[in-house]
């Protein structure tokens, strides 16, 4: 198996960079076309348990957009084979005091790459 090829690791690298761009001016349309539109998509919030793309999509309509701006501590990036990726990264919240943790799972779609599984949580602190 091709580990980190270079080619599938600058695309997932960008596809993770859009991410969180998105994520943290709140641009709920671009994180909606990033998260695979399947009810087998799931992610684990640090408060809330979300099965399917419809869950995931209703929580970020309803969620505000205040607070979201965060600093990336560190990112680590991993393709295996061509079409499947894990993305982690440590964060922490602009203000806040409490680390936090996110992992996502990637997956080439024919419509490109998009997050099959997500989980978000802080550490105790």
């Amino acid at each position: 198996m091709d580990i980190n090829h270079p080619e599938t690791l600058a695309e997932v690298s960008a596809a993770f960079a859009r991410y969180e761009k998105a994520l943290v001016a709140n641009d709920v349309a671009v994180l909606d076309e990033l998260f695979w539109n399947s009810p087998h998509t799931l992610r684990y919030g640090v408060g809330e348990n979300l099965y399917g793309f419809a869950a995931i999509q209703a929580f970020r309509a309803g969620r505000p957009a205040q607070g979201l701006a965060r600093d990336v501590l560190r990112t680590v990036i991993t393709t295996y084979g061509r079409d499947y990726a894990t993305a982690n990264i440590e964060f922490q919240r602009v203000g806040g005091n409490k680390p936090g943790r996110q992992s996502q799972t990637w997956v080439r779609m024919p419509d490109g790459w998009r997050v099959v599984a997500a989980h978000v949580s802080l550490l105790a602190g």
